[in-house]
């Protein structure tokens, strides 16, 4: 069969690496390397045991279904057989799937208020919030980097770190402009508003997969501004670093220590670098399609929270749900992230020819 030809590989590679485990000759990363990389592999061995053994009795109990005495029984076994067998194939064709390998990886969450003045600042506020309760559910840690708020309590723009098992497998599909359709609480005529935000969900960086040449950047310090401009103390703390080469900005504030500034806008501008570089190796092997999902475009709208209707629809694969408080308490979230999660492996499985 075309599928046992394809689970060859990995079967042999699974077999080289508890091989190489048992002579125990492996030490350091290499060894911490090959024990992920075998613990890996264990559950999809384990499924393609499962579908072996499924198709060898499917083939004994074929044979039995005309005897006499065993026909019935062995025709109830096939029927099960036939139910359990594609369920078996379809974890297996989604193990065969290239694994992203940033899913693993913590995440930059940066939300900006779009166009709407206010209530942009205050949909970006109520996102965060969202965001953070979701995190909370999946017992993540939310630490803000840098947040500017508004006068109402909106926020501008906020920057956080997000750290825990499979937050950027979770949170990639979240990038895109968020759009909302609402009366706002600044609105004395009770008419419906459009506003939005802006979402960027980038995998952090880890020094092995970002080298920046230091002749590459020009670092400015100044003295923190805070409302109304005024200096929030008497160093020049704050630091700004532009990336020559691409002409991305970071700047830091958030600390008193100017060392403390600089680690930080280090680490989001080595994120955003390597986002960069994520972003065009998608958009060189997705030249030819129009689909959002997996690419983290953020030129589109990619989703609608309106709340006279309850109701939050997801563009890319026309989701539509009507629990917005649900959604947007965080609770909800994670039937959209495994809609969007399921359409994206579809399509891998396609370009598989599977």
């Amino acid at each position: 069969m075309e599928l046992l030809k394809k689970l060859a590989p990995i079967e042999s590679r699974y077999a080289e690496l508890a091989a190489l485990l048992s002579e125990g000759t492996a030490t350091g990363d290499k060894f911490v390397k090959m024990t992920k990389e075998y613990s890996d592999l264990t559950p999809i061995i384990e499924t393609i045991t499962s579908y072996k053994k499924a198709l060898t009795d499917k083939e004994d109990l074929a044979a039995m279904v005309d005897d006499p005495e065993m026909g019935e029984i062995a025709r109830e076994e096939l029927y099960e057989l036939n139910g359990q067998i594609p369920d078996l194939e379809h974890k297996i064709k989604l193990a065969l799937i290239p694994k992203d390998t940033d899913d693993d990886k913590n995440a930059i969450l940066e939300i900006r208020a779009g166009t709407g003045g206010d209530e942009a600042a205050l949909f970006a506020g109520n996102l965060y919030a969202m965001y953070k309760a979701y995190a909370a559910e999946r017992g993540w840690r939310f630490e803000i980097v840098e947040a500017t708020e508004n006068d109402i309590g909106g926020m501008k723009d906020v920057v956080v770190e997000i750290t825990g098992s499979d937050v950027f497998a979770k949170l990639k599909y979240e990038s895109g402009v968020h759009r909302v359709q609402r009366v706002p609480e600044t609105e004395a005529s009770g008419r419906v508003h459009t506003s939005a935000a802006t979402v960027a969900v980038l995998p952090e960086a880890e020094d092995v997969d970002v080298d920046i040449n230091e002749n590459d950047l020009r670092i400015d310090v100044y003295r923190s501004r805070g409302a109304g401009g005024q200096s929030v103390n008497t160093t020049d703390s704050a630091v700004r670093i532009t990336h020559l080469p691409t002409g991305l900005v970071v700047a830091m504030q958030d600390e008193r220590s100017q060392i403390k500034n600089r680690a930080k806008a280090m680490k989001i501008l080595k994120s955003r670098l390597y986002d960069l570089k994520r972003q065009q190796a998608a958009d060189e092997r997705a030249a030819d399609r129009k689909s959002q999902v997996g690419s983290g475009d953020r030129s589109e709208r990619i989703r609608t929270y309106n709340y006279p209707q309850s109701r939050v629809t997801d563009h890319r694969i026309n989701l539509t749900l009507y629990k917005i408080h649900e959604i947007m308490a965080g609770k909800g979230l994670d039937e959209i992230i495994d809609a969007l999660t399921t359409e994206e492996q579809a399509e891998k499985l396609a370009m598989l020819g599977m």
